[in-house]
């Protein structure tokens, strides 16, 4: 009797669990989703051997366009594609501002030398962006001469887009980065903010909130913070402060393990203030990819009106019309 009791006490549990976070029963998504171009339109690489020291600039795949990443071209083809927001990254320069673009040294993509943020805006602006692009191990160099003076200014983005969302990537782990950063926003006018969100390591990232704290951030620590919070005390509905007005981004083959995947999940965070955004799949490595080919994209759930990270704006926001 008293094991048929712990039993039928079990089951019971249970099936509180599975109805509190049943997604049939949670409200329809009823918006469409947010397609988020990682670097706006940009050259693809292969991934096969790909360390945090390699050069990826030089292991593209053969170009179809001669779009270079984290410029104002490449933004506003993201944009013309069907992208809601994009991705760039920051630098400081030492003149007192900042520039757009990926890597932390020069010497890979451009053809200047040393550290990014060793150079003023206006020595940057005279480099070739496309310079040390190549999809065949040097023998050709398919974008060289394509980039000269592209390399933008945060300023300039702004003012080139003034009604389109962003993601803007601290590419550091200094204080003082996000201090700057805190305060060149906060120049702009608040109504500017709710189009801007910000992510990166924990201490320039935590400053820009600490200033801003109606803007939406991402903090690394801040991010698995929320999404391991959530996975270990979601199953009673709670949704951790770590996830409240902040990113959260999730991969795709992790999304069905979260309590109450699709419909219950995405309303808990919508009433968190949470933006979440589903990227490719996560294996372990420090590399995430993006939803990135039509069969990736048939793995999100439909409806659903949450983020989706792509590195292939242009093709999946047509896969995604259709």
């Amino acid at each position: 009797m008293r094991l048929k009791i712990i039993l039928l006490s079990l089951l019971l549990f249970i099936g509180i669990v599975y109805l509190f976070n049943a997604s049939w029963l949670a409200p329809v998504p009823d918006g469409k989703p947010v397609l988020l171009a990682h670097r706006g339109v940009h050259q693809t690489f292969r991934r096969d051997g790909l360390t945090a020291q390699s050069c990826t600039a030089s292991m593209i795949n053969p170009p179809t366009h001669d779009l270079i990443e984290n410029t104002l071209p490449s933004m506003k083809a993201a944009f013309d594609a069907g992208a809601d927001v994009v991705e760039f990254d920051l630098h400081p320069t030492t003149d007192g501002h900042f520039a757009v673009f990926h890597d932390w040294t020069l010497d890979c993509r451009t053809d200047g030398k040393g550290v990014t943020r060793e150079h003023t805006l206006a020595e940057l602006k005279t480099l070739d962006a496309g310079y040390g692009y190549t999809a065949d191990g040097g023998k050709t160099y398919p974008l060289r001469g394509k980039g000269i003076s592209l390399i933008p200014s945060l300023d300039e983005v702004l003012a080139a887009f003034p009604d389109k969302r962003f993601l803007i990537h601290i590419k550091s782990k200094d204080r003082e980065e996000g201090a700057a950063l805190a305060r060149r926003l906060g120049e702009i006018p608040l109504e500017r903010h709710k189009h801007l969100m910000v992510y990166g390591d924990t201490t320039p990232v935590e400053y820009v909130k600490k200033h801003l704290p109606h803007l939406t951030v991402g903090s690394s620590s801040a991010l698995k913070s929320c999404l391991i919070g959530y996975i270990a005390t979601g199953w009673f509905g709670r949704v951790p402060d770590s996830c409240s007005g902040r990113l959260m981004l999730v991969p795709v083959n992790i999304a069905p393990w979260l309590w109450g995947w699709p419909n219950r999940f995405m309303a808990r965070m919508k009433n968190a203030d949470t933006q979440v955004f589903i990227l490719g799949d996560y294996d372990g490595g420090n590399f995430s990819t993006g939803i990135d080919t039509p069969s990736d994209l048939d793995r999100i759930p439909k409806p659903f009106d949450g983020g989706i990270w792509t590195n292939k704006i242009e093709s999946i926001a047509t896969h995604q019309r259709r």
